[in-house]
């Protein structure tokens, strides 16, 4: 039975947004549709999101994303949170094998050291089940390239890109879409440069249901982050990225305080000598505030108050003092868990165990309602 593509295509549409602010997070909610709202209260909560294994993560790592998959994790109204390490997505660029193999056990090694649990949470490896690429063919089907071409990751990333680009960079956001759901997740973490990945999810999802007479698919929600996006140190207009060929640029966890007094005394501020806030006109010495406030939990303006009188080069001192404080642990139980290789194959192999009892369940249903079987 072919998919039918006619008529039932994912198509641009326009949204309008709630927010709810829970546990530090932001959640926000289609307020468009009751209808779909009603379908998707019938669905268990459940938490779903991936992280790509591209070494040690950064800082703005751990502040924008890991520290909200713990707070997720600690959430007692969640029924079942979900983290995957999503190898696949990693090799939409070439990738040595020695070298992903290894960014895996790292990724999971930081993971763990930063407070993911397996005991609370299904942390497993996207590649050790295989209903996910099936799934996206299936999606695939449903999903025109009209509406892929609207997604602006495709357009940055094919720009930089001098010689042929693979179809997997094409393509990745409906693989994205079939691992929420797979699992039927109701709800997915992510950075605001996703949140039009995850308007594709809820497309699909639609589209889906609608064209196979059915609810089964959830409306997948995105969840925000109050934490402010981390800047690059050398240039605090950019993000921080593990892809910038400086790595004064970031923090990584597992850096040496020597490392992390070195990245922040060289951080790129001003001329100004004094410790305001303004990220339009201040955007370096506002990075470091932002950083200051999520290690703290106070607000930029407390930051600033407390650290009144004192110059920008003493301010990176004390911010160094304190990004070592609070990284010193985990970066002391990563280096023990990269030795540690047998005990993270045993919780990959036990989360791909968990995670592929829901894929195949739900997997066997989804080729039901398409004809497969």
């Amino acid at each position: 039975m072919a998919l039918p593509m006619a008529r039932h295509v994912v198509g641009v549409r326009s949204v309008i947004f709630k927010q709810t602010v829970c546990n530090g997070l932001i959640l926000k909610c289609n307020s468009s549709s009751q209808a779909s709202k009603a379908k998707a209260d019938n669905h268990p909560r459940r938490v779903f999101s991936g992280i790509q294994p591209t070494g040690i993560p950064h800082i703005g790592n751990y502040l924008g994303a890991i520290t909200n998959w713990v707070k997720l994790q600690e959430d007692s109204q969640q029924d079942e949170v979900i983290f995957c390490v999503v190898d696949m997505h990693s090799i939409t660029v070439p990738q040595q094998p020695n070298t992903l193999r290894q960014n895996i056990y790292d990724m999971v090694a930081c993971l763990l050291a930063s407070g993911i649990d397996p005991n609370k949470t299904i942390l497993f490896q996207q590649s050790a089940v295989h209903q996910h690429a099936e799934l996206a063919w299936l999606l695939g089907c449903i999903t025109t390239m009209k509406r892929l071409n609207h997604l602006p990751q495709w357009k940055v990333k094919s720009a930089k890109k001098k010689e042929g680009v693979g179809v997997g960079l094409y393509t990745y956001p409906v693989l994205m879409a079939a691992d929420i759901l797979l699992y039927k997740a109701t709800h997915v973490p992510v950075g605001d440069d996703q949140i039009q990945h995850i308007e594709l999810a809820q497309d699909i999802a639609r589209i889906f249901n609608h064209t196979y007479d059915t609810s089964f698919f959830p409306r997948p929600e995105y969840i925000f982050s109050e934490v402010k996006k981390v800047k690059s140190l050398r240039d605090p207009t950019s993000k921080m990225s593990k892809s910038d060929a400086n790595p004064l640029s970031r923090i990584e966890l597992t850096d040496t305080p020597e490392d992390v007094q070195k990245k922040l005394r060289k951080a790129v501020t001003d001329f100004t000598s004094a410790v305001t806030f303004d990220p339009e006109t201040r955007p370096g010495v506002s990075n470091m505030i932002n950083i200051h406030s999520a290690l703290t939990g106070l607000s930029p303006l407390q930051v600033c108050e407390q650290t009144k009188g004192l110059e920008t080069a003493q301010y990176k001192n004390i911010l160094a003092d304190l990004v070592n404080e609070k990284l010193a642990p985990i970066r002391d139980e990563i280096l023990r868990l990269q030795a540690e290789k047998g005990y993270i194959e045993g919780i990959l192999h036990t989360g791909a165990k968990k995670a592929r009892t829901i894929a195949e369940k739900n997997y066997d249903k989804i080729k039901e309602i398409v004809g497969f079987s």
